[in-house]
């Protein structure tokens, strides 16, 4: 099966500015905001997301990682963050948005903790969704077939490239 190139690291260094300033921008009122990272590419993607947002914002930003089982992701645990989202605004970040299917059950955690708002953080969006999830900060978008599947590689908490199979 070949791999088709569709971000390399620059290219990925360069999203991830445009992505922070986009949710600098939506951000703007708030003193402090939550940053969610499925593990594994989406935490990597999550501490990158937050290193330029320290650049460009005075925000205080909370990072936090969520632990989720991708093939069965109605297996989630909760959230071990105690009511610290209740009335807060929160980003949840993932590598891919596929189906829609893991970010929908990623939402379930979140919302028992009454956020003030959530946003969708992806690099790389796919427009075959099986379930109702539409990011709002979105690095690439890609029209793919329902054959094709997309993987973001990483290496040392930087991430090194986006490829489509």
């Amino acid at each position: 099966m070949n791999k088709i190139a569709l971000l390399n690291s620059r290219q990925i260094e360069q999203k991830l500015k445009r992505m922070a300033y986009e949710i600098w921008e939506q951000n703007h009122n708030e003193k402090e905001i939550f940053i969610v990272g499925i593990a594994e590419a989406g935490y990597i993607l999550a501490q990158n997301l937050l290193r330029h947002l320290e650049i460009i914002s005075p925000l205080k930003i909370h990072l936090h990682k969520m632990v989720m089982d991708k093939a069965h992701p109605e297996k989630n645990e909760d959230l071990a963050i105690g009511n610290s989202l209740k009335a807060k605004p929160v980003v949840l970040v993932d590598d891919v948005a596929n189906s829609g299917k893991t970010l929908m059950y990623a939402l379930a955690p979140l919302l028992k903790q009454q956020p003030s708002k959530i946003e969708i953080a992806v690099l790389v969006n796919r427009h075959h969704k099986n379930f109702p999830i539409a990011p709002d900060i979105i690095g690439q978008s890609v029209s793919t077939t329902l054959q094709d599947h997309i993987t973001v590689t990483f290496k040392d908490n930087q991430l090194t490239g986006a490829y489509l199979e």
